[in-house]
This record gives structure tokens, sequence and C-alpha cells, in this order.
């Protein structure tokens, strides 16, 4: 028979996985290269066609993950963590989860037209810009991962 728990868990951290795992990627690999770029068109060029690319499949795993973590928390009945200062990470994964939703379904689709006049602009203060988002968000991504195999595997922060 299978477990339903297991299953989610194992799609909940393979989501993770590629969502956490993309995000990495793009801010530590390709904008540093699209920042080396000598030409800031080029730089944007590199930036665009590889963000689309990954922005398609990441909106797949981001509310995948939102799922099954919410299934897991439903089945397992976990609804008193957010309430408890020793799971935090439960609520900094939710919060996480909810930055990056909103970013791929609202803001980025309402953002995308005048991101495009600024970076038309002036290319390299637009990267840098990108930059620093993407390195807030991967360090925010970071340290509630941490948190969370921590906490679950019974570590307590407070």
């Amino acid at each position: 028979m299978m477990d339903d728990i297991v299953v989610a868990r194992a799609l909940h951290v393979l989501s993770v996985i590629h969502w956490i795992g993309g995000l990495s990627f793009v801010t530590l690999v390709v904008l540093p290269l699209a920042r080396s770029q000598r030409i800031a068109e080029d730089a944007l060029t590199l930036f665009e066609s590889v963000e689309r690319h990954f922005s398609a499949q990441v909106r797949v795993s981001v509310p995948l993950a939102g799922a099954t973590g919410l299934w897991m928390t439903y089945r397992m009945d976990l609804w008193d963590r957010f309430a408890d200062p020793e799971f935090w990470w439960m609520s900094a994964m939710f919060g996480v989860w909810l930055i990056f939703m909103l970013m791929l379904f609202a803001i980025e689709p309402l953002l995308h037209l005048k991101f495009e006049k600024s970076a038309r602009l002036d290319p390299r203060a637009s990267i840098r810009r990108l930059s620093r988002l993407h390195e807030f968000l991967l360090l925010l991504a970071a340290v509630t991962a941490f948190g969370a195999v921590a906490g679950s595997h019974g570590l307590v922060f407070f």
C-alpha cells in the first residue's frame, strides 16, 4: 500500500530542490556571468533567455511544493506548529513559498513591461538590481531550508 505522506514528502522535496536549486543557479552562475558581459544588452539577453526557460518550469514546482506542504500539514494535523516559536521554520517555509508565488504569478507579470523599459535605458543597473533581489531571496530560502531540515530532525533553535 502506498503511503500518501511519503509520496507527498518526496514530491515536496523534489519540487523544492528544483525551485531553490534553479534559484541558486540563476543567482550564483547566470547573473554573475551576465554581469561580466562587456556589452550590457548581451547581459540582459543571457539573463532573459535562462529566466524565461526556468520560470516556465518553476511555475510548476512552486505550486507543487505548496500543495504537498499543505497536504502534509493537513494529513498530519500540524496546524498548531504555526503558532509555536519552536517551529518558526514552518511559518518561514510558508512565507518563502508565498513570496515566490506572488513573484511568479502576480508581481513579475505586472512589472515585466516596466522592467523592459528600465533595462533598455540602463541595462547594467537593471542586472545589478536583479542580482541583489536574487541574492536576498536565495539567502532567505537557504536560511529557511536549513531551519526546516534541522528543525524537522529535532534541533531546537529557541
